[in-house]
């Protein structure tokens, strides 16, 4: 009944949201845990613009887009259809920084305010994702 629906999209989201601010929250811990570790590089976790392209990716129709022609598999085509199912967060290592004469650039303020912003939006996609569910739970109890 509701496979494939908008709400079922905007529920993987939100699940997938989930497991990319328990990755994130992973990240700065070990960020925070190798605060004092010479030539330690920080990591950040980047999903949001990956997902904003897949998004994108159905504002295009195939009017906008121009046609490649194909005649050999090393050819790369002018478009690629993305889908939201296919978008996997990324691990990026900062190494243009440096904050310290040891080569480490973890600052502890930033990586605090990061866990900051990291459990306030862990604590919106539960509570938007527990909405859909009571929103599911209802439509089914009264269909």
């Amino acid at each position: 009944m509701f496979e494939g629906s908008s709400m079922m999209g905007t529920n993987y989201i939100l699940e997938k949201s989930l497991d990319v601010e328990s990755l994130r929250k992973k990240v700065i811990a070990d960020n925070v845990a190798n605060v004092d570790v010479p030539h330690f590089k920080r990591s950040e976790v980047n999903f949001e613009s990956e997902l904003k392209r897949a998004l994108d990716n159905n504002k295009y129709t195939n009017e906008n887009r121009v046609p490649a022609l194909i005649t050999d598999n090393r050819h790369i085509p002018f478009f690629v259809e993305r889908d939201i199912k296919s978008v996997q967060p990324r691990i990026n290592l900062d190494y243009s920084t440096s904050m310290r004469n040891d080569g480490n650039n973890v600052d502890i303020e930033k990586e605090m305010v990061d866990a900051a912003k990291n459990k306030m939006r862990y604590d919106a996609l539960v509570a938007a994702l527990n909405h859909n569910f009571k929103m599911i739970k209802l439509a089914t109890r009264t269909a």
